[in-house]
């Protein structure tokens, strides 16, 4: 090669890591400045067990996306069906947008709540369509338009041809303190946006989606992720959490074993109705791509309910904490055949998944308050966010403190 072509490939060798490297600080200082934005539990100093994935969500088991509809709208005194408006849905798409079914299996602590799609899930054992998650009067409404979606996209089964039938999961929280929950304003277009929009990566968390209106340990709560990587051999499987937390009473409120609800006891929620602390829902949703079997997953989704423990959450009488588990683990095996070929690791891995679970639902609870903004919602009702600052001087003081990789901390 003369020297001409060889300084000719050098500058496009040159120019091509250039501009790898400028892409490269691109990524990394968008993903900076998302972290400074909106700070999570880590960032505060808050220590947690376990390893987590890349982006400590759901969203770290592969190809899954997750999706948020956000209605923020009105303010001053309720007026059924103009507003205020706090409320929308979250959709969590097991393995993206095809058809794909996965075994799943469901559970609960105290189950004064509703999750659709659970008879035919116990029945069968696996799920094929989207899960979402919305507010409590809107659960048919989210249910018929996930549906037409799912046609809409040839989304279902084809086995059956035109006989074929969509009973997907629907779950809910009750988010009737700020929001005009008996205006239904979840409309379709809503459900479409967030399973359109719907994408793996970051997820946004507190004040969106399903959880826009909701309230965790009476701080402002909503929606929350982290992940677990769990390990067996030379193999590793990733545990994500999601939850929509809407539970909880202030004098549990525990964070990395430090009493915090005994040392913020003002800051409580300003509520000019009726209002039962505790008496809200927890929504969890379990996701691995640890092949399992349903009878497995009936265990894994168990587990949400001692993160919702260590949280200080009791399950409460009127609480609806319902949770679901699947496993992405046998893609494209779940085929109407005459003979199944499927993977699925023994029980004696299960403990290590169990322990990934109950840590990624206590981080997800913590992230959805970290995560939370002050709202103010129906009649002046106001939900206060849960101040970072003193959160950081409880855990000093009970000598809980990690370090804290965010420089501005919150103080609203």
């Amino acid at each position: 090669m003369n020297f001409s072509r060889r300084k000719t490939l050098y500058n496009r060798q040159w120019s091509l890591l250039n501009f790898t490297l400028t892409a490269l600080f691109m990524v990394c200082s968008i993903n900076l400045s998302h972290a400074q934005s909106q700070p999570r539990a880590r960032d505060l100093g808050v220590p947690f067990e376990g390893t987590p994935g890349p982006y400590n969500a759901i969203t770290d088991v592969p190809y899954l996306e997750v999706g948020h509809a956000t209605i923020i709208e009105g303010e001053g005194d309720l007026v059924v069906g103009q507003g205020p408006v706090r409320t929308g849905v979250t959709a969590i798409l097991p393995r993206g947008k095809t058809y794909d079914p996965v075994f799943a299996a469901w559970n609960s602590l105290n189950a004064s709540g509703e999750m659709t799609g659970t008879q035919i899930m116990e029945e069968r054992g696996a799920i094929d369509a989207p899960i979402l998650i919305t507010n409590s009067s809107s659960v048919g409404l989210v249910r018929d338009s996930l549906i037409k979606w799912q046609y809409q996209n040839n989304l279902i089964s084809t086995f059956f041809a035109d006989y074929s039938a969509s009973l997907p999961v629907v779950a809910e929280t009750y988010d009737g303190l700020l929001n005009d929950i008996h205006g239904f304003h979840v409309k379709e277009e809503h459900v479409f946006a967030a399973l359109d929009q719907a994408a793996s990566g970051l997820v946004e968390e507190g004040n969106v989606g399903g959880g826009t209106g909701m309230v965790c340990h009476q701080f402002k709560g909503g929606i929350g992720t982290a992940s677990r990587i769990v390990t067996f051999g030379d193999i590793s499987y990733t545990v994500g959490v999601l939850v929509q937390a809407n539970h909880g009473s202030r004098p549990g409120l525990t964070i990395a074993g430090v009493p915090v609800g005994q040392e913020i006891t003002d800051l409580m929620p300003e509520i000019h109705s009726s209002y039962e602390p505790g008496s809200g829902s927890i929504i969890v949703i379990v996701a691995t791509d640890a092949p399992l079997l349903p009878y497995q997953l009936k265990r894994l989704a168990l587990r949400p309910a001692l993160g919702i423990a260590k949280v200080g959450g009791v399950g409460s009488d009127t609480s609806g904490d319902i949770f679901l588990a699947f496993s992405t683990g046998n893609s494209k095996k779940l085929k109407p055949t005459e003979m199944l070929s499927l993977n699925a690791l023994s029980n004696e891995h299960m403990t290590q998944l169990f322990q990934a679970t109950v840590e990624a639902t206590e981080e997800s609870i913590i992230n959805a308050m970290v995560a939370g903004k002050t709202m103010t919602g129906i009649r002046g009702n106001t939900v206060y966010a849960l101040p970072h600052d003193r959160l950081v001087e409880a855990l000093k003081k009970y000598n809980r403190y990690a370090s804290m990789s965010f420089v501005e901390i919150n103080h609203e």
